[in-house]
C-alpha cells in the first residue's frame, strides 16, 4: 500500500474565529486567542496514519522562538504550554482520509503573528509541510489570561464593540463626540500587529520583545509609545497650534481606521495630525483589537504639573486678564484610556483598570508614555507605584493657588482644592450615555477654598497662608449653557458680608481659550464703579453677543475665560471669581427610516440641521458609519434660518450595535458640528 502522505491542512477559519471570540477581526491569517483550544483537519493519502509508524510534529514559529510540539494520542488541552492532541482518524477505504488535532496555546503566550509547520517523521523520511500563518491575540474570556475580565456584557463593550463616545468641553456643558474604533475594518488587525513589530524595542532586540510580549503591562507601555510620534516611527503627530494647513485638523478625525491605514501606507511616516482625544481613540482601538479590555476617560479640568509640586498657579492682573506666568497648566479636558489587567507587579490589591497615556506629555524611561498607572495606586496616593502614578495623581488632585498680581505685586492669592479633575468620566456601558467615575480615582471634594495674602510674585516671597479678612464674595453663574451662534448671558453676583457700605470697582475680562493652554487677548470686557449697600447682595447681569466672540479661531472647542474682579475702592481688597466654559456647536440630528435594521440590505438615513445663524453657512457634510460603508461626503451651503435635510443610503455588513456618525466642516463661522445614531443591525 502507499506512504501515509500529508495531502493539505484546513485550520478551519471560518468555524475556529466565531468559537475564538474574533469573527469580523479582518486579517491576512487565522485570528485566535491565547490559552484556548483550535482544532485543524489533515488531509492525507496512502495507508491509514498509524502513530507507531509516523510521528506528526507541529513547530510553532515566532520570529527567532520556535516551540516543537509533538501529537499526543491522549491527553488534554492545556493552560500552561503548548499541546497537540490526536482527536479522531476517520477511514475512508475509497478516496481521502482525514486526521483532526487539537492544538492549544498557554494562556501566557506572547501575542503576535506565528508560523504554523508540521512535520511528519517516517522511518525513511522526514517531510516538512508549512501550514500557514495565524495571529494569537489576548484572551479576556479566559480566566488565566491576566487581561481576564468577569463580565460578559464588559467583554461585549470593553473588546468587541466597535463604536464610542468622547467626552469634551467643559463640566458645566459636556459635548459627545462619537468614535468609530474600527477594529474590524478590512486590515486594521495587521497594521496593529504591524505597530508591534516597527517599535524600537522590537528593532532592537527581537527575541527580547517577542518574550516580553506575553505581559499586557509591557505591551500596554509599547503602544502607549507608538501611537504618538515623539521617540519612534509611532503613528500620529500631535499639533496644538490651530495650524493644521498641511495635515488634518483633529477635530476632524471621526474614526481610528483612516488614521491607521495612512500610517501604514505611507510606510510609517506619522500622520498629521492628532490632539488628546485622538490619540486615545487610536490606543483604544489597538489596545481591543489585540484583546485587552480598553475604554476612553475624560479627565475634565486635568492639570499639567510641571515641576511635580502637586500645586497649580495661576495669574491675573488687577483687571481681571489671565497671565500667561508659570509653566504648569490646566488643560479643560484631557482624554486618557485605561486597560483592564492584573498588575502582579505592584502586590495585591493593584488590579483592574490602568490609566494609559499616549498624548506626548512628560517622559517615562526615556520615552513619550505614560502608565500603565494603576487606578488604585492613584486612589491610594501610591505615589511610589510603577508607572506614572505621581504624574497622574497630580492631574486630578492638583491644588489651584490663584493669584492676582499689580505691578510685580501680589494683591491676594485664593487657593481652589475642587477644580482639578473636577469630573472624570467614560461611556457607559451598554449604552450611549456618561458615567461618572471619578469616586474611583479620588476621595471626596474639600468643599473649602482658602484665601490668602503674599508681598512679591517676582522674587516669589511673601507671607503666603495668612487667612484676609473677606468683607466681599463674588461669583459668575452662566444663565444657560452657551451654544455657537447664540448670545452667552451670565450673572456677577456680589455679596457684602460686612455691616458697612461700599464702593466697589467691577472688572468683567473674556479671553478666548484653547484646551490645553492659557488664554489668549481679551475679546470682550466691562468696567465700571459700583456702591452695594451693608450686608447687601447684588447680581449684575452681561450678554456677549454672537459678534463679539464669531472672530475667534472657534474649531470645535471654543473656550472662554471668563473672570471678575472686585476691588473695595477703600480698603483696596481685591477678590476674583472665574469660569472657564465652552461654547459648545449645534448638533446634527440624524433618524433611520426603518427601525428594524437589517444585513447586508440597503437602509435610509436623513441628516439633518437648521442653520440658526443670520448668514448663509457653508462646508463639508461627511457622513459614515461604523462597519457599514464608506464615507459619503457633500459640499453644501445652507441659507439663513433654512432646513437641510440629505437622505443617505446605508447597507450593514456587520451584525450588533453600530453607528452612523456625521460631521459638518462649516468655513463661516469655523466651526465642527457632529452627530450620531446608533443602529442595532439584525442578522440575517
Amino acid at each position: 500500500m502507499d506512504e501515509f502522505k500529508v495531502r493539505t491542512v484546513d485550520l478551519q477559519q471560518v468555524q475556529t474565529q466565531p468559537r475564538h471570540k474574533t469573527d469580523g477581526l479582518s486579517s491576512s491569517t487565522l485570528v485566535l486567542r491565547r490559552g484556548q483550544a483550535f482544532t485543524v483537519t489533515i488531509n492525507y493519502d496512502g495507508r491509514p496514519f498509524d502513530p507507531l509508524k509516523e510521528k506528526l510534529i507541529f513547530r510553532i514559529v515566532l520570529g527567532p522562538i520556535a516551540v516543537e510540539v509533538p501529537v499526543s494520542r491522549f491527553g488534554q488541552p492545556s493552560l500552561t504550554q503548548w499541546t497537540a492532541v490526536l482527536e479522531r482518524s476517520v477511514p475512508n477505504p475509497t478516496g481521502p482520509r482525514a486526521l483532526s488535532v487539537t492544538l492549544s496555546s498557554p494562556a501566557t503566550a506572547s501575542i503576535g503573528v506565528y508560523t504554523l509547520q508540521l512535520r511528519v517523521e517516517a522511518r525513511l523520511s522526514v517531510k516538512t509541510h508549512l501550514l500557514g500563518q495565524f495571529t494569537l491575540l489576548c484572551n479576556p474570556w479566559c480566566q488565566a489570561d491576566s487581561v481576564f475580565l468577569q463580565s460578559e456584557d464588559l467583554r461585549t463593550e470593553y473588546v468587541k464593540s466597535d463604536i464610542g463616545l468622547l467626552f469634551k468641553g467643559s463640566p458645566g456643558n459636556i459635548v459627545s463626540r462619537p468614535w468609530s474604533f474600527d477594529q474590524y475594518e478590512k486590515g486594521i488587525l495587521d497594521i496593529c500587529m504591524k505597530l508591534l513589530q516597527v517599535s524600537p524595542q522590537h528593532q532592537a532586540d527581537m527575541g527580547k520583545d517577542l518574550l516580553n510580549r506575553s505581559n499586557p503591562v509591557y505591551i500596554s507601555r509599547v503602544i502607549s509609545a507608538m501611537v504618538n510620534s515623539n521617540d519612534d516611527k509611532g503613528v500620529l503627530m500631535g499639533n496644538w497650534s490651530g495650524d493644521y494647513k498641511d495635515g488634518v485638523n483633529p477635530s476632524k478625525w471621526s474614526g481610528s481606521a483612516d488614521i491607521l491605514r495612512m500610517w501604514a501606507e505611507t510606510q510609517f511616516r506619522p500622520v498629521k495630525y492628532g490632539q488628546c482625544w485622538v490619540f486615545a481613540a487610536v490606543m483604544c482601538t489597538v489596545m481591543r483589537a489585540l484583546g485587552i479590555p480598553t475604554r476612553v476617560v475624560t479627565n475634565f479640568n486635568s492639570a499639567h504639573d510641571t515641576n511635580r509640586n502637586m500645586v497649580i498657579e495661576e495669574y491675573y492682573n488687577e483687571m481681571g486678564e489671565k497671565l500667561p506666568i508659570g509653566r504648569d497648566s490646566i488643560w479643560n479636558f484631557h482624554v486618557w484610556v485605561e486597560s483592564w489587567m492584573r498588575r502582579p507587579d505592584l502586590g495585591q490589591g493593584y488590579d483592574g483598570w490602568q490609566v494609559l497615556d499616549p498624548t506626548p506629555q512628560e517622559m517615562s524611561g526615556e520615552m513619550f508614555r505614560c502608565g500603565p498607572a494603576a487606578v488604585t495606586a492613584i486612589y491610594e496616593r501610591r505615589v511610589d507605584a510603577q508607572y506614572d502614578v505621581p504624574f497622574v495623581y497630580a492631574a486630578v488632585n492638583g491644588n489651584v493657588h490663584r493669584v492676582i498680581v499689580k505691578n510685580g505685586k501680589v494683591l491676594s492669592t485664593s487657593i481652589d482644592k475642587n477644580r482639578v479633575g473636577a469630573l472624570i468620566c467614560t461611556k457607559h456601558p451598554g449604552s450611549m450615555h456618561m458615567q461618572d467615575i471619578t469616586s474611583e480615582y479620588k476621595t471626596e471634594m474639600d468643599d473649602s477654598t482658602v484665601h490668602t495674602l503674599s508681598t512679591d510674585v517676582r522674587r516669589g516671597e511673601g507671607t503666603t497662608g495668612i487667612v484676609a479678612p473677606q468683607g466681599l464674595a463674588v461669583s459668575l453663574q452662566l444663565l444657560k449653557a452657551p451654544v455657537v451662534g447664540e448670545n452667552i448671558s451670565f450673572n456677577v453676583i456680589i455679596t457684602n458680608k460686612v455691616a458697612v457700605p461700599k464702593l466697589l470697582r467691577k472688572h468683567v475680562n473674556a479671553q478666548n481659550k484653547e484646551y490645553n493652554r492659557n488664554p489668549t487677548g481679551t475679546f470682550w470686557e466691562a468696567h465700571g464703579d459700583m456702591k452695594i449697600g451693608p450686608k447687601e447682595t447684588v447680581t449684575i447681569q452681561h450678554e456677549i453677543s454672537f459678534k463679539e466672540y464669531m472672530l475667534m479661531e472657534a474649531e470645535e472647542d471654543s473656550l472662554v475665560n471668563l473672570a471678575v474682579v472686585i476691588e473695595d475702592v477703600k480698603s483696596q481688597e481685591t477678590v476674583l471669581a472665574s469660569e472657564e466654559f465652552n461654547i459648545r456647536s449645534p448638533s446634527l440630528d440624524i433618524q433611520v427610516q426603518n427601525e428594524y435594521v437589517v444585513i447586508n440590505t440597503q437602509q435610509v438615513a436623513t441628516v439633518t440641521f437648521t442653520n440658526l445663524f443670520s448668514t448663509a453657512v457653508s462646508g463639508e457634510l461627511i457622513v459614515a458609519c461604523s462597519g457599514l460603508q464608506e464615507k459619503i461626503q457633500t459640499r453644501l451651503t445652507i441659507r439663513p434660518r433654512e432646513t437641510m435635510r440629505m437622505p443617505i443610503n446605508f447597507t450593514p455588513r456587520m451584525a450588533g450595535a453600530k453607528m452612523l456618525y456625521a460631521s459638518l466642516v462649516l468655513m463661516n463661522p469655523l466651526t465642527i458640528l457632529h452627530g450620531f445614531k446608533t443602529i442595532n443591525v439584525q442578522g440575517s
